[in-house]
């Protein structure tokens, strides 16, 4: 049986699909470009992928609040070791430690799987945002 994450209207999707179907909607509305560089070809265990939407979610509403970013890229890969999502814009970025609501929302979220998540901003360059969850099988 294959684990799939529910999305709106109850339809059960692909992580893969609901990264695609939520990416693509975002795009369109904020008129920021994204380049999908990978996604999971296989199953992901639900919990993880509510993280991942989630987490997807907060760092995308960061991009377009703060970043001034003309391009997102966005990579989520799932294999032995476990699952890495990446998120780097071509913004702004930062000096200093991250900080406010979303940083601490996406953290608590990877940490509740026993995971991790870093923001790192280089000045004038952009930010990236690094989450991964090992692998339990």
């Amino acid at each position: 049986m294959s684990e799939e994450v529910r999305v709106r209207e109850g339809r059960s999707r692909s992580l893969a699909q609901a990264l695609e179907e939520h990416l693509t909607e975002w795009a369109e509305r904020t008129g920021i470009i994204v380049e999908i560089w990978a996604l999971p070809a296989q199953d992901v265990p639900p919990g993880v992928a509510r993280t991942v939407l989630a987490a997807l979610g907060e760092a995308l509403a960061n991009v377009e609040r703060h970043s001034r970013a003309r391009v997102v890229s966005v990579a989520v890969t799932f294999g032995r070791a476990g699952l890495r999502m990446t998120v780097s814009d071509n913004g702004v970025g930062f000096f200093g430690e991250a900080e406010g609501r979303g940083v601490v929302a996406m953290r608590t979220h990877f940490e509740q799987l026993g995971g991790a998540l870093s923001v790192n901003g280089v000045p004038g360059e952009g930010t990236t945002v690094t989450g991964v969850v090992p692998r339990r099988d």
